[in-house]
């Protein structure tokens, strides 16, 4: 028996622009179409303008795989989930399907509104297959998840997006799909509910059930998945494992970026200031595009100041490539400098990062300018990108994967029981300290 849960061959989906599908026809709207095409025809114009949403879009996931689809606004994700869930039809190819499918998509799909909550989650385990007792012996769990005790029995066109959410999404889990598609609906519920959304979906994955997890939070995805799949303008790009495609993601078509200059139009900022460049370089000689873990690592903005009497604090934010903020450094403790008035003028700021700080890898750095420690006057997102390689100095003899974003070089000092016979536990701290 094969172990494929989803297999989808040369999958395609054509929208037409500007046209609307009835699910009936009325005698004024076949009349309004007649006239429409009428004066098309007149006018020598085409109107059936379409566009591909997704195209000639082939994978395979397994049995008990946990896989992410990435990309960007408008690459197709939320299109092959709709053509999964049997929402919609594909225009080419197929998709199919081996096992009991549950989706999670747009907050509310699959609910009635003028039905409760406690007969939507019948109605949905009915829409899975499963039998009213099945479902019962799961309802006081998924009730208890969802937190709505109390609006269970009220219709669920009163609740709210967030409401609509976390009922979903209990339903969703708990009814036991043997394949589980969720978009980023996710987003809709407040911090502390998504964490719990996240862990019940470890808690799946781990059951050995099948998750296709659509999101934009990069973090989440390499937390929850072992591979996944790279959308762009409806064209998969990459399958594979999670890091690997996340790197294409992030790095799709650039290399590092160690310097940015903008001109007077283009630079980023307000009336008050703007940034004019940054750039990343080693401490005491030049970067050759590469930096060693030992590297200290100087990050450098020039700014212009347009309005005197502004209160500026140049931040810089470095994340890793799955969009993660390891650190940010502002000047707010310069005794000099930090939330100081400037004047009219181009001012140059610079930063050490030090070395044996951050682990082997590419890293992206965020640009800012603060105004008197609260107001953001300009910004630049993902700006700088360099990479950091391995020079071996903190390993010894380890040639194992080096684990964690940073590598702090920490103090050691180690001695035996036989040394520090008789001394006491404060003794013993200072030994170890010196």
């Amino acid at each position: 028996m094969s172990d494929v849960a989803v297999r989808v061959e040369g999958l395609g989906k054509k929208y037409r622009l500007g046209t609307r599908r009835r699910s009936y026809e009325t005698l004024r709207s076949v009349l309004a179409d007649a006239a429409r095409r009428f004066t098309v025809r007149c006018n020598a114009r085409e109107s059936d303008t379409s566009f591909w949403a997704l195209q000639d879009v082939s994978f395979e996931v397994r049995q008990g795989e946990v896989t992410g689809i990435i990309g960007r606004n408008g690459a197709g994700k939320s299109t092959l989930l709709k053509i999964l869930s049997r929402i919609t039809e594909p225009t080419a190819g197929f998709a199919q399907i081996h096992g009991r499918l549950g989706s999670l998509l747009e907050v509310g799909t699959g609910f009635h509104p003028e039905l409760t909550g406690r007969e939507n989650i019948y109605l949905n385990g009915a829409m899975l297959g499963m039998r009213r007792p099945e479902t019962a012996r799961k309802f006081d769990e998924i009730v208890a998840f969802s937190e709505q005790e109390a609006f269970i029995d009220t219709p669920v066109k009163h609740y709210s997006s967030g409401m609509y959410m976390r009922l979903a999404f209990a339903v969703a889990a708990h009814l036991e799909p043997e394949i589980l598609l969720v978009d980023e609906v996710l987003a809709v519920g407040d911090a502390a509910f998504q964490k719990k959304c996240l862990g019940k979906m470890g808690n799946i994955a781990k059951e050995g059930r099948t998750i296709l997890f659509v999101s934009h939070d990069l973090t989440n995805i390499a937390m929850l998945c072992r591979s996944a799949i790279l959308l762009d303008s409806g064209k998969l790009l990459a399958q594979g494992p999670v890091a690997q495609v996340v790197q294409s993601y992030i790095g799709e078509g650039s290399g590092d970026c160690r310097s940015v200059e903008w001109d007077a139009a283009s630079a980023p900022g307000d009336e008050a200031a703007v940034i004019r460049s940054v750039r990343a370089d080693r401490a005491w000689r030049d970067s050759n595009g590469l930096f060693t873990t030992s590297d200290s690592i100087v990050l450098t903005m020039e700014y212009q100041v347009r309005k005197a009497g502004v209160r500026l604090n140049p931040v810089f934010a470095v994340k890793n490539l799955r969009g993660l903020v390891l650190f940010s450094t502002a000047n707010y403790t310069d005794p000099e400098w930090g939330n100081r008035e400037h004047s009219e003028g181009v001012f140059r700021t610079a930063c050490t990062i030090p070395g044996s700080l951050l682990n082997d890898g590419v890293y992206l750095a965020d640009a800012m300018l603060v105004h008197d420690m609260r107001t953001v006057r300009a910004q630049a997102q993902d700006v700088l990108r360099f990479t950091v390689i391995d020079d071996g100095t903190s390993r010894g003899g380890y040639v194992g994967e080096w684990r964690g974003e940073v590598r702090p070089r920490c103090e050691w000092s180690t001695c035996s029981d036989d040394q520090v016979a008789g001394q006491s536990m404060g003794q013993r701290v200072r030994r170890l300290r010196q």
